[in-house]
């Protein structure tokens, strides 16, 4: 692997698709991983009253979206092997996109600049494991227009899109290892 990028596997799609079980389950295989900003940022800022949250400032919650997907990219360079990460810096774009909300030239400089392996895992809307918490707010519908926001960007940045089956975790889970052939 030439780059570092090479070997940093982004897992995208909208809410709800068992992206996060998938990550676990990669990370129980003995991957590295890079958790998704989104809950973590959510628990955080629910925890200290702030601000930064989709429900009351999405331009700041994604702003802090990007500024975590670009540590955890940082810190993956650390790793020795392959890392999954559970989205990437260009679902950034996506969510603003979403949002109808302006992409702010650094945020697309950063999607440009720090780049993923070529093929990008895509976690397709099941509706029979959709569910909603209290981070996850957003309705069915939203994680559908999700996922089709996010996965127009990668396709624009130039990856190639791997939809995922809609399978049990373990199968899921080889399925990512045999694509990247990692087994």
């Amino acid at each position: 692997m030439q780059n570092d990028w090479d070997r940093f596997f982004v897992l995208t799609g909208g809410p709800g698709s068992g992206k996060t079980s998938l990550i676990e389950a990669l990370q129980a295989k003995g991957f590295a991983t890079a958790p998704e900003a989104g809950r973590g940022i959510i628990r955080d800022q629910m925890a200290i009253g702030g601000p930064a949250l989709p429900w009351r400032d999405r331009a700041l919650f994604a702003e802090l979206m990007l500024s975590w997907e670009l540590r955890s990219w940082q810190t993956a360079r650390a790793e020795p092997g392959p890392v999954f990460f559970d989205r990437g810096a260009p679902d950034t774009i996506g969510y603003l996109r979403l949002c109808g909300l302006p992409v702010p030239d650094h945020v697309a400089t950063a999607a440009e600049k720090f780049r993923y392996a070529r093929r990008v895992f895509v976690a397709p809307p099941w509706p029979e494991i959709f569910t909603q918490d209290e981070e996850r707010q957003q309705t069915l519908d939203e994680a559908e227009r999700t996922f089709r926001s996010v996965i127009s960007v990668y396709a624009e940045l130039g990856y190639e899109l791997v939809p995922l089956p809609l399978a049990p975790v373990e199968e899921r889970a080889h399925f990512i290892i045999d694509q990247t052939g990692l087994r």
